[in-house]
């Protein structure tokens, strides 16, 4: 297992056992620790709302991850006050299409435990077009 995961940390060791666990919520918020700086990441873009980062395990070729740096749980705990921040989330992705040269792309959220989030603070998960999706 030691090339499995090249991270050591113990939040990228959580986070590697729970991506074996499928649906299963982490212990911790480790993105709040990547919006603090205490976790590094590829950042790929940032503002004073969203940080969006290359996902540690991309399941395509440009696989990246949007976040509000409020924290919110999931799709669910969003609240009326979010929508504004929300908003900024879907543009904040075409941003980072734009600057990856993605002339398409996938846009995916898991919501909850039982809808796949592994991570309890909200993400969409950019995936260009190599991502293969069983929703046509």
């Amino acid at each position: 297992m030691k090339n499995f995961f090249p991270y050591t940390t113990p939040c990228y060791l959580i986070f590697a056992i729970c991506y074996l666990i499928p649906m299963t919520f982490l212990p911790e918020n480790i993105f709040l620790k990547i919006i603090a700086g205490d976790i590094p990441s590829e950042k790929i873009y940032e503002s004073e709302t969203v940080l969006a980062f290359k996902d540690i395990r991309p399941k395509a070729a440009h696989h990246i991850l949007i976040i509000p740096k409020k924290e919110i749980t999931t799709l669910m705990d969003a609240q009326d006050e979010d929508a504004q921040l929300l908003g900024q989330l879907l543009l904040a992705a075409n941003q980072v299409a734009q600057k990856l040269g993605l002339e398409g792309y996938k846009i995916h959220v898991n919501v909850g435990e039982k809808g796949g989030q592994v991570v309890p603070h909200l993400h969409l998960h950019i995936l260009s077009p190599d991502y293969q999706s069983t929703i046509g």
